[in-house]
């Protein structure tokens, strides 16, 4: 596999990733008719799921056995992980986030929303503005997806003592006006400890492993929200330029485990347990228009710069992982199912020796 269609696989799993976005872009938009506290809330109510998800994943895919490769062998390998968004975080009740007075349910006690991981209908809310009139009626987003995939492209190099240092590493690829940029950069390493115990080491019929990774996605696309039909700027010093748009999405993750398996042949079962934690940085920058007002005759809007802003570890908690490694001399395949509150499955190949 040449570095050509490694990055074109890694591009195709990006693409993926990209049209559950843009299904849910639309909706999206609508919640700029509330206020910058208001859409930063239920953007970030709908968007949890996805934020925790993708944080999962990244931290999924590094390694597949304890055994450390042989001074200077190297090990390429691609694969992607699928994490299921569980049925307790797929809706949310919109008057328990905490939303000012002037968003209101449009039908009393249709509360439950999706999420991006929900399947079931949307609700309309209804903005009002301070002054207790009503500027406008919308539907909330629909759900995208309830399983989240994320890339891993990654290389492995076997050093002395036993240990290999994995690089991770995609470079700023543009896949398109419509889907926008992203890039990836991470390293890791993982050390056999049984055999730091010499002589005594060869007696153990199994490899056991600590391991240590860190990865960081950036994602970058544009949006495109603009002003409600019929409405005004409310004062001449609103900007009408909404042509900077864009998502700035900046995800990373940490994942530290031991890891435990034995060679079979070309079969190699493993089984790990460990902690993983990730961290979220999404802001939505630009110019944007937040219908909040009324001049008597036409609803208003409001420009703001740089509106939402979420910063948050979105996921830590302990994980476990069980799965498997096909040796073929220099082609390897593996996949492995993760056990915790967002469970994943994770599947690929790798080429090396």
């Amino acid at each position: 596999m040449n570095m050509k269609k490694l990055y074109l696989s890694v591009v195709a799993l990006c693409l993926i990733f990209s049209s559950l976005r843009v299904k849910a872009q639309d909706g999206i938009g609508e919640l700029f008719k509330s206020g910058p506290s208001d859409a930063t809330k239920l953007v970030q109510a709908y968007a949890e799921p996805f934020f925790k998800g993708f944080g999962t994943g990244l931290n999924g895919g590094w390694t597949n056995t304890a055994k450390t490769k042989s001074l200077f062998h190297f090990e390429i390998r691609v694969s992607a992980s699928g994490v299921f968004i569980p049925q307790s975080d797929q809706s949310y009740d919109i008057t328990q986030i905490g939303l000012s007075s002037q968003i209101r349910p449009h039908v009393a006690g249709q509360t439950q929303a999706p999420t991006f991981g929900g399947n079931t209908t949307a609700p309309s809310i209804d903005v009002y503005s301070t002054g207790g009139t009503k500027l406008a009626t919308f539907q909330l987003p629909s759900g995208a997806s309830s399983v989240v995939p994320a890339p891993q492209i990654q290389a492995t190099l076997g050093l002395v003592h036993n240990t290999d240092v994995t690089l991770r590493y995609m470079p700023t690829i543009n896949i398109g006006d419509k889907y926008g940029k992203v890039d990836m950069f991470g390293f890791g390493f993982k050390h056999d400890i049984i055999q730091d115990f010499g002589t005594a080491g060869k007696l153990i019929p199994f490899d056991l492993a600590v391991t240590f990774g860190y990865t960081k996605l950036n994602y970058t696309f544009p949006l495109t929200v603009n002003p409600d039909a019929g409405t005004t700027p409310a004062n001449a010093s609103q900007s009408t330029d909404f042509s900077n748009q864009h998502v700035d999405g900046h995800f990373s993750g940490i994942n530290i485990a031991a890891i435990v398996s034995k060679k079979l042949l070309f079969f190699t079962p493993f089984a790990s347990v460990g902690y993983s934690s990730a961290q979220t940085n999404v802001g939505m920058l630009g110019n944007y228009p937040f219908t909040n007002g009324t001049n008597g005759v036409n609803a208003t809007y409001t420009t703001y710069t740089n509106p939402i802003s979420i910063d948050e570890t979105s996921i830590s908690s302990m994980r476990a992982d069980i799965g498997f490694q096909l040796d073929f001399v220099v082609i390897k395949l593996y996949a492995s199912y993760s056990a915790a509150k967002y469970s994943s499955v994770n599947g690929g190949l790798a080429l090396g020796f």
